[in-house]
């Protein structure tokens, strides 16, 4: 039996979503985000050279990083890991926490913009939170291509023939480079608008999440790797404050 190139339904890890799971429903999705992602790259640029109140340079930016972020996911998975690939990879529906923070982060914003414009006129927190972005970014999918088919969006309960324990390259550096990236990478947002409130909300949600997942996904690495892991695991660390 032959497998359509087109095909997204992955061979491991099932289709859980509510966005159709077929290449239609693939390239509309990356069609949306790429018009977001121009949209926003467009307000970036466009204010760096006729400065507008509403249509911010920090707005533009917070956009066009949430669209190629979401595109990114789809992106890697699909050129390195093509048998756990679904409509589910572009991350698009993490759960409505996921989508509440950043609604919160968009509303934070604007508010304000309108009422205290003051508040957004710091350049270098901004200029940091985008320099954040970057590294953020190129961190999670730098250690996706890296992992290659060991990594999953998805905490693996059973060790696979084809899961292996990878510690070198980004690997090196960070225990899970995938969720340091994230980690940064959001933070990132928050300072670019310069939003105190979501800033603070961002770093104790991620800092939950991830201290969880981590001592969840940790626990079964063990299971899997035995004292290969436990000893990796004391030479590296996470790389995120308080996450040991």
């Amino acid at each position: 039996m032959t497998t359509n190139p087109l095909e997204t339904n992955a061979l491991i890890n099932r289709h859980r979503g509510r966005i159709p799971n077929t290449p239609l429903g693939s390239s509309t999705v990356a069609f949306l985000l790429g018009g977001v992602f121009a949209s926003g790259l467009y307000t970036f640029v466009s204010d760096i050279y006729q400065p507008s109140h509403w249509l911010t340079y920090q707005l533009g930016f917070f956009i066009a990083a949430w669209a190629f972020f979401h595109w990114a996911e789809f992106a890697v998975t699909a050129g390195w890991n093509l048998e756990k690939c679904s409509v589910d990879s572009y991350l698009l529906e993490n759960g409505p926490m996921y989508h509440i923070a950043n609604g919160a982060a968009l509303l934070e914003y604007l508010i304000s913009l309108y009422f205290f414009p003051s508040f957004k006129s710091w350049p270098y927190v901004s200029q940091i939170g985008i320099l954040m972005v970057i590294v953020g970014q190129t961190l999670r999918s730098s250690a996706m291509i890296h992992a290659s088919t060991s990594f999953s969006h998805t905490v693996a309960f059973h060790k696979r023939d084809s899961h292996k324990l990878v510690t070198d390259g980004i690997y090196s550096w960070f225990r899970h480079p995938s969720y340091a990236g994230f980690y940064y990478w959001a933070l990132g947002t928050q300072l670019v608008l310069q939003n105190p409130v979501t800033f603070i909300l961002f770093t104790m949600l991620l800092w939950h999440f991830f201290y969880h997942r981590t001592r969840e996904e940790e626990r079964l690495l063990v299971k899997f790797f035995g004292d290969e892991y436990i000893n990796y695991r004391r030479r590296v660390g996470t790389m995120i404050p308080f996450v040991p």
